[in-house]
Formats: C-alpha cells, structure tokens, sequence
C-alpha cells in the first residue's frame, strides 16, 4: 500500500483529525457529566471493563481497554486512592493481584452508563438506528485494520528513513 500524495489535507477531510476531534468533544461532555462524583474519563473505560467482569488482572484490564502497562498502572493507582477500585492477591498466583470494583464504583455504575448514555443520545441526535449501527460497524473496521497493521506502516516517500 503506497501512502496517498497530493495537495495539502484539510482537517475536514482528515481521518485521523475528525476522529480525534470527536473523541475530545465526546470526552468532554462525559467528563461534565461524571466528574461531579469524583470520575474522569480516563477511569471509565476500566470501569466499564470490570463492570463486564470484575476481578480482572492488570494486564487483562490492559487487554480489554487498550492502553500500556504504564498508564495503567497509574490509572489503577489513582483509582484505588478514590476508592473506585482495591487490588487483592489472585488465589492462583501470588504473584499477580485482581482489580476489584469497590462497594462505591459499584453504586456509581447506574450513574456513569447512564451519563454515557446520555452523552451518546446527544452525540447520535437526529441519526436513524440504522445510521448508528453503520457507523459503529465502521469504526470497527476501522479498529481492526490498524490494529491488524500492527503499526507497520509504510514511510513516507522522501523521509529521513529513506535516505
């Protein structure tokens, strides 16, 4: 696969921008909506992920959410101080420890799906279901062929690589 070439690319007709742009707007307006108990979005993805299943390992959760180990890492530790998650011994490997949801993450999940799906309502207004459905098939294509890539992306004719 060649990389397009051609005039300059307008941030309308960009990818990568519009979808980053409404990623931040979508971030934005949960963020209103959860911060007030104690909540960002940078928790909720882990949070959806062990509503789904609690008692997930940390690598699990990095599996499911798809962010590094790092950030995990100090995600988890954020959310344990805000007493959304504990991590207990894996009685199968002492080694490894279990994210466990917390009597309060639990009684804040009616709360934070519901403010998603808000935000979600507001997001998709005036769309048909069928449009819906559409465009999350094709977020999901989209998904799965960069995550297929693997990052191995073809260089940009005339870079540094190149020469």
């Amino acid at each position: 696969m060649s990389e397009p070439t051609g005039p300059a690319l307008a941030r309308q007709s960009s990818l990568g921008y519009q979808v980053n742009h409404l990623a931040r707007l979508l971030a934005q307006a949960l963020r209103q909506r959860i911060e007030p108990v104690g909540v960002v979005p940078g928790q909720f993805a882990q949070l959806l992920a062990l509503y789904e299943q609690d008692g997930l390992t940390q690598r699990e959760l990095c599996e499911r959410v798809r962010i590094e180990q790092p950030t995990m890492a100090v995600t988890l530790k954020r959310m344990e101080r805000d007493g959304l998650v504990e991590r207990v011994p894996d009685p199968d490997d002492g080694r490894r420890a279990r994210v466990m949801l917390t009597g309060r993450s639990r009684a804040l999940e009616p709360e934070l799906t519901s403010a998603a799906r808000t935000v979600n309502a507001v997001a998709t207004d005036g769309l048909t279901a069928e449009e819906i459905e559409a465009f999350m098939a094709t977020m999901s294509r989209l998904i799965d062929n960069l995550e297929a890539a693997g990052g191995a992306f073809p260089q940009p004719v005339g870079s540094s690589r190149e020469r």
